[in-house]
């Protein structure tokens, strides 16, 4: 596996005036100024850290990007961008090249084009804020002392650090995204899209306040499960039913999955040590009678996710 440490604010992230779109457990944003910029790849583990702390672990989903401008802010002395803001001292900026070290309060400003990236990773985030030290997540680097927003990180070694502190079990929903994604299945079951308000009005006129595997569920945490690829037909129309948000996750990842001949419920040995969870396992549907179609594509899906 190949995994990234990816700082969110703080030390390099916030040098030379950079703004940046993200959102923690969602989405994360950099440009093509950045090293790494085109090595980081779909299918990847992130892990996030603020330079004093782990925050949380995920997978690459997709990664989008479009040409953009940039303000680049520059020593206007030596013209290097590396120049460190001080929170006390003045001048405001200290140049962090030791051959100038000059002193200002307003850097030299550029703007260019560049390559915008955005890279989502929501479907498999678990938060394990303060976890793991910023000093421990560098130890756990390739290159410790990297000064980069993206730093290649040693995944098994870092497995062996979380499981050391008690805290290997939510990986399992890490490593499970990772299987889906890398293994050409990450669309197989989609999450909530824009656009599909029509398709989740229709299971609820269908279906009514009903998750199709807990039973009765306030409408409000109610998400329409796609039982098949949105990016390969394009449209909303076939197999869906409504999930409970939580359980809706834990299908698209098979954590959960449907046995398509008992139409019993399977839910994975990483998460049956919770007993909400637990509890689902070998209930049947709380749904009457599955259509022709949704019959054949939870078997779509338990192919993917229960056989080898």
């Amino acid at each position: 596996m190949t995994a990234w440490l990816a700082l969110v604010t703080g030390e390099d992230r916030a040098r030379s005036g950079e703004l940046y779109d993200d959102v923690l457990g969602v989405h994360y944003s950099w440009d093509d100024t950045v090293a790494n910029h085109g090595t980081v790849a779909v299918g990847d583990i992130i892990v996030m850290w603020n330079s004093d702390t782990l925050l949380g672990i995920s997978v690459l989903e997709a990664i989008d990007s479009k040409m953009g401008t940039k303000d680049i802010h520059r020593c206007p002395q030596c013209n290097d961008t590396e120049i460190n803001p001080r929170k006390t001292k003045t001048p405001v900026f200290r140049c962090a090249n030791k051959e100038c070290n000059f002193e200002f309060d307003e850097p030299a400003k550029e703007t260019k084009a560049v390559k915008q990236y955005r890279g989502t990773y929501e479907a498999g985030w678990v938060s394990m804020e303060g976890v793991l030290s910023g000093k421990e997540l560098r130890r756990l680097c390739v290159h410790p002392k990297a000064q980069n927003s993206f730093r290649r990180l040693k995944w098994d070694e870092l497995r062996a650090a979380l499981a050391n502190k008690g805290e290997a079990t939510p990986l399992g929903v890490v490593e499970n995204t990772e299987k889906v994604i890398t293994g050409g299945h990450s669309t197989a079951t989609v999450r909530v899209r824009k656009g599909q308000a029509s398709f989740r009005k229709q299971l609820l006129d269908t279906y009514g306040e009903q998750c199709a595997f807990s039973g009765p569920t306030p409408a409000v945490v109610l998400e329409a499960a796609h039982l098949y690829s949105f990016a390969e037909t394009g449209d909303h129309n076939g197999g869906g039913f409504l999930l409970r948000r939580d359980l809706h996750r834990l299908f698209d990842l098979g954590l959960i999955a449907v046995d398509p001949n008992t139409l019993l419920l399977d839910v994975a040995d990483e998460i049956g040590t919770y007993p909400l969870y637990k509890d689902l396992h070998g209930k049947p549907l709380k749904i009457y009678k599955p259509t022709t179609k949704q019959r054949k594509w939870l078997t779509a899906h338990w192919q993917i996710h229960r056989q080898p």
